[in-house]
């Protein structure tokens, strides 16, 4: 099966796979593990064999930017500390208990060992976004759980470095060598990050061609990543900095339209993207086994690092957040937030392209002892992760009592559009005050909001007179919409409403605001 083959397959069965896991209440991307694992398995399908640039190049950028955009900066300074602890000593712990299990299980030498602990380390953004994007989260508890996925790859990444480094050129690793690193990583993905934001938002603000703007946005993910890695710092850092920077300026970027066009390309890029990787994932795993066939003992080794990981992290989790309730005067902090957050911990596109980089030979020319064993491991790991997190992680939720109900959200939406058309009709009395605009116009857009405020729902599309075909009616409806957007940036500034909501109610706005076309 050819390179393109295989990824138009790959296509129509995630199509065929998230009509059925829509309708059977599941996550596609663990739904697409399955098939591709059972695909794979099929006689007469060839060996898949997926190269790191495809990973690391053309599927991660893209993928981190969306889910980084996706991280509001209010709820990301709210929930610091906690990101911190994650990001941080859960690396570190899980490094070093992946690695001793890995070496006590497995015939792999020390190093490589290690090697597999830093790998696995830490959780994934692309599949944690994806799974937490359909399920009904708590927004603190969302926005810890991408967070931490999206920051903690700076700390894995240097861990995963330095024990290579062993291995391949059997050095030895100095504190000042390892900070020197930790900085150039870390800083130096923060800087292209800033610097990569700043220029998209300068080229974009001055943008209003839709087509121009979409490929902007498309370009923006490839051109942090590659600066980032061409001065040796992390790539994935300089997305995330540059996604979440930009989606913090995003109501300030470009118009309603604009915003449809770009999110709706996007929303099919990441399906696409999404498809093809974790489809590839499960097709990888039978031809890793085929080639390790002598590896008999896989399945219990993968088994025991994937328990290792769960485990750490219950241990990890619930002492973290006893100890951040505390210094917030809780002395019964609640047990429902962290099981779900212990139990969000899947793996997936990064530590699969940290295994794909993996070197063929050391320093002296020989080959890289156990490097196919790591892929196998990780590759399992990463499957056993997003199968068994994945499906049980929504019904978790629920049994957890901690999952949203669409009631509260139709309440919080319903209450945030009633405050919404309270500015627009203040803006109104402002402009009859003023004599700027026709009584009758004003007095029909009254009417119009009025309405939304006695209904606490959006009336889009309503023109019973046909007004809208004035264009001094359109410009005091696009005026009054405007002001409705102001006023929900001002409602989220303040915590009032969580960005889901935001997100919501805002390309209801941006829908509307299109629909009354140009002047």
């Amino acid at each position: 099966m050819r390179g393109v083959e295989t990824v138009l397959f790959l296509v129509v069965v995630a199509t065929v796979v998230a009509t059925f896991a829509k309708r059977l209440s599941v996550p596609a991307p663990s739904l697409l593990v399955v098939a591709g694992v059972l695909v794979g398995l099929l006689p007469g399908v060839p060996t898949i064999e997926v190269t790191p640039e495809i990973i690391s190049l053309v599927v991660l950028p893209p993928l981190l930017f969306a889910a980084g955009e996706e991280l509001p900066m209010r709820d990301l300074r709210a929930a610091w500390k906690p990101v911190a602890g994650l990001s941080l000593g859960l690396v570190l712990v899980s490094a070093a208990a992946v690695g001793g299990v890995a070496l006590a299980l497995t015939s792999m030498p020390v190093g490589m060992a290690f090697v597999l602990g830093a790998i696995l380390a830490s959780t994934d953004p692309v599949a944690v976004t994806a799974l937490a994007r359909r399920l009904p989260l708590p927004a603190r508890v969302q926005t810890v759980v991408q967070a931490e996925s999206l920051f903690n790859d700076a700390t894995s990444l240097l861990l995963f470095r330095v024990a290579l480094s062993l291995v391949v050129a059997a050095g030895s690793a100095s504190w000042g060598s390892t900070v020197g690193e930790f900085v150039v990583l870390a800083g130096g993905g923060v800087l292209v990050g800033l610097a990569t934001a700043l220029g998209a938002y300068f080229i974009r603000r001055r943008t209003e061609d839709p087509m121009l703007e979409t490929v902007i946005s498309l370009v923006t993910p490839y051109a942090g990543y590659v600066l980032a890695e061409a001065i040796h710092a992390s790539g994935v850092t300089a997305v995330v900095v540059a996604s979440v920077g930009l989606g913090a300026q995003a109501g300030k970027l470009s118009t309603s339209r604009i915003r449809l066009q770009v999110g709706a390309v996007y929303r099919t890029v990441v399906f696409l993207l999404e498809s093809v990787v974790f489809g590839l994932i499960g097709l990888e795993l039978p031809g890793l086994v085929r080639r390790l066939s002598g590896e008999l003992g896989w399945p219990l080794q993968a088994l025991a690092l994937g328990a290792t990981l769960i485990v750490v992290r219950l241990l990890w989790v619930f002492p973290l957040s006893a100890a951040l309730h505390r210094g917030e005067g809780d002395e019964r902090p609640s047990w429902r937030l962290p099981v779900v957050v212990s139990w969000a911990g899947a793996r997936g596109v990064v530590p699969l392209a940290a295994a794909l980089s993996l070197p063929l030979t050391v320093a002296d020319g020989s080959a890289l002892p156990a490097r196919d064993l790591v892929l196998l491991l990780t590759t399992a790991v990463i499957v056993l992760t997003l199968v068994v997190q994945g499906f049980t992680l929504g019904p978790l939720v629920t049994w957890s009592g901690i999952a949203v109900h669409p009631d509260e959200i139709r309440e919080e939406k319903s209450s945030a559009r009633g405050e919404l058309a309270k500015a627009a009709l203040a803006r109104l009395e402002h402009i009859a005050e003023t004599e700027s605009a026709p009584l009758f116009l004003i007095e029909q857009l009254r009417s119009s909001w009025q309405a939304r405020l006695d209904r606490f729902v959006a009336s889009t599309g309503d023109d019973p007179d046909g007004m809208a075909d004035s264009v001094s009616y359109r410009r005091l409806r696009r005026d009054l919409l405007a002001v409705e957007s102001a006023e929900l940036a001002r409602l989220f500034a303040r915590g009032a409403i969580t960005d889901s909501v935001r997100r919501q109610i805002q390309r209801e706005l941006d829908l509307e605001t299109t629909g009354l076309g140009d002047d």
